[in-house]
C-alpha cells in the first residue's frame, strides 16, 4: 500500500481507491452519478479532496444496508455543499431509512420462512398453494409474489 502523507489535502484516484478499498472504476461510476466530485489538474487528472474518503465510506456502508444509490445521492445532496457526513448527519439520515430497512428485514424473514410455502404468485402448482391461495384470490390484487413482498401485501393482510 502506498502511504499517503497525512497532511496531503488531495488524493489521486489511485490513492483514493487504495485507501478506501473501492475499485477505480467504482469511483468513476460514483462520480458520474454525482455521489462524489473531483477537480481536474492541468494534465486532466482527477484530484479528490481528502474528505472524499468519508463520503465513499458513507456510500459503501449505505449500499451494504441495501440503500439504493438514488436514495444515497438524495441524502448526500441534503448536506451543505462540499461537506461530508458527520456522525450527527449519519444518525439523521439512517433514522430516515429505518422504516425502509425494517420493511426489508420483514421481507427477508418472510422469504426465509415461506420460501417452501405458497408465495402467492398465482401458479397454483404446489399442493399448498391450493390451501394458501385458493382460486388464486391473491391474483385479483395484482401481479407478483403477493405474500412475500411486504410493499405489496403488509403482514397484517397476507396471512
Amino acid at each position: 500500500m502506498t502511504k499517503v502523507a497525512w497532511n496531503s489535502k488531495e488524493l489521486t484516484v489511485g490513492q483514493l481507491a487504495e485507501r478506501s478499498g473501492v475499485a477505480v472504476s467504482a469511483l468513476h461510476f460514483y462520480e458520474a452519478k454525482g455521489l462524489i466530485a473531483s477537480r481536474r489538474t492541468a494534465g486532466n487528472q482527477r484530484r479528490y479532496t481528502r474528505d472524499t474518503l468519508r463520503r465513499v465510506a458513507f456510500i459503501r456502508l449505505s449500499q451494504r444496508l441495501g440503500i439504493p444509490l438514488k436514495t444515497i445521492k438524495d441524502a448526500l445532496t441534503e448536506l451543505p455543499e462540499g461537506r461530508t457526513p458527520t456522525r450527527d448527519d449519519w444518525a439523521r439520515l439512517s433514522a430516515a431509512w429505518r422504516g425502509e430497512l425494517d420493511d426489508r428485514i420483514e421481507q427477508l424473514q418472510r422469504l426465509r420462512d415461506d420460501l417452501t410455502d405458497c408465495i402467492g404468485c398465482g401458479c397454483l402448482s404446489l399442493d399448498r398453494c391450493v390451501l394458501a391461495n385458493p382460486h388464486d384470490r391473491l391474483g385479483t390484487e395484482g401481479p407478483g409474489a403477493r405474500r412475500i413482498d411486504t410493499r405489496i401485501c403488509p403482514p397484517s393482510t397476507c396471512r
